[in-house]
Formats: structure tokens, C-alpha cells, sequence
């Protein structure tokens, strides 16, 4: 059976690295992304350059609509899903709780909750044994955040990895008995540009010295623990979490 993975937020960072390392996995790769085209491109084309199949589909995540429009092209161009990651999200400036409006709150909860339950519930329709599948496998992004709760920076965006972390316990549980495998990644402090969407480019450079192993990660090494997680290697694990955040 051919594999067929979808990655939200693809165009950049870890969802990037997790769309590239998979095709050389022999996925086909539907490289999902909001606005930024020409980064989702350059994805496609890293990716085709080395050999494999991959597309680029604009939607965001967080509107039902472009969700189902994001799944019915896939299930045209590149046939019936066998594994979704779930990676887009958003965080916004670092502040205080009492500096957050209920807007803000709506974004990320948007992005970072709804988006993941969306796009699982599309996903699940097409793997599940109950509805003609032949199973899959799932993994979200969530955030060592969800343990940490970010203090003083971005409770909100801790919160929503929270929600995501209680979301792959409970759909893992559901759907165990379909063909399908739920599990998250924690990121902890990873090298990527999404740093910069909170104000601090740098932040990495001022944290490391709290994390046990004194650096920040790569996204490579992210995707790595996604694609195992992704693989019949991990067959008999559902509703699992791996930390990746250098033993903080």
C-alpha cells in the first residue's frame, strides 16, 4: 500500500524537515501551508529533486471549509491518506496573561486546536477500518510547553498544546480499535523562525543554559522521532508522547 502523508505548516521549520525526511522514506507528501508559497514550493522541489513525489496545498487549518477542500484534493491528487501530521500552529508576542485580548486567544486557539481536531476528523474518516480504511497513523506537534506553561511569554500557546496533548490521548483511545495510531511529539526549544513571530529571534541563545543539554534542537531531529513515530517500528505505540526538548 502506498504511504500518503499529509504535513500541516509545511512550508517552514519542523514540518519542513518532517515533509523532506519523510519522502525519503518513500512517502508521498502533500506539503500543506497558510500563506507562504514559494517557501511550500521550495519544499516540493527539495523533495522532487531527490526523488520523490510531493504537492503543495494551500488551506488553513484553523476554516472547516479549506479543511475540506485540503482533503478532497489530496484524495484526488495523491490518493487516500495513510498519515497526518498535525504541525501547523501560531504563538504571538510574548506577554503577560493580563496584556492578552480575547482575540488573540481566538487565533491561537484556532490554529493551535480546532485546526488538529479538523484535520484528524478528516483524517479518521478516510483511515478508519469502520469507514473502508486500511488504518494510519497520526502524530501531533504539541510543545514542552504544555508542560512548562511558558510563565511570563505564552501561556495561551501552552495552553493550546495542552488541549492538543489531551486530544491524542482521548482520539488514540477512540480509534485503537480501527487501524489507527495517535501520538505527539513535545518539542522543547527548537532552531526554527517561529521564535522570531513571538519577538525574541534570539530566544534559543538565551534559554539554552536551562536545558540540560545546554543547546536547542534542529527540526531534523524533531522529524526524526515523527517519522518513527509515523513507522510500523512504533506499531504497538498509541498515546504516546516523546519529549524532544534535551532532557528540560
Amino acid at each position: 500500500m502506498e504511504q500518503v502523508l499529509l504535513v500541516t505548516g509545511a512550508s517552514r521549520g519542523i514540518g519542513a524537515a518532517t515533509a523532506k525526511l519523510a519522502a525519503l522514506y518513500g512517502y508521498k507528501i502533500c506539503v500543506n501551508y497558510r500563506h507562504d508559497a514559494a517557501a511550500a514550493a521550495s519544499v516540493v522541489d527539495t523533495i522532487c529533486q531527490q526523488g520523490g513525489h510531493a504537492i503543495a496545498l494551500q488551506a488553513d487549518v484553523a476554516i472547516e471549509e479549506d479543511v475540506t477542500r485540503l482533503f478532497n484534493t489530496l484524495d484526488t491528487r495523491l490518493g487516500r491518506i495513510t498519515a497526518l501530521v498535525n504541525n501547523a500552529g501560531i504563538l504571538e508576542q510574548q506577554m503577560r496573561l493580563g496584556n492578552m485580548d480575547a482575540a488573540r486567544l481566538q487565533r491561537i486557539m484556532s490554529t493551535n486546536v480546532i485546526g488538529p481536531f479538523l484535520c484528524a476528523k478528516a483524517a479518521v474518516k478516510r483511515m478508519s477500518t469502520r469507514h473502508g480504511g486500511q488504518g494510519g497513523a497520526i502524530v501531533n506537534v504539541s510543545s514542552a510547553a504544555a508542560r512548562l506553561g511558558s510563565p511570563g511569554e505564552y501561556i495561551d500557546y501552552a495552553a493550546s498544546k495542552g488541549a492538543l496533548d489531551t486530544m491524542t490521548l482521548g482520539l488514540a483511545r477512540e480509534v485503537a480499535e480501527e487501524g489507527i495510531r495517535v501520538n505527539a511529539v513535545r518539542p522543547g526549544f527548537i532552531d526554527t523562525d517561529m521564535h522570531t513571530s513571538g519577538g525574541e529571534p534570539n530566544r534559543i541563545e538565551r534559554v539554552k543554559h536551562g536545558v540540560p543539554m545546554k543547546r536547542g534542537g534542529t527540526p531534523h531531529e524533531v522529524a526524526e522521532a515523527i517519522l518513527w513515530l509515523l513507522s510500523d517500528k512504533a506499531s504497538f505505540t498509541t498515546g504516546a508522547f516523546i519529549d524532544v526538548a534535551g532532557g528540560r
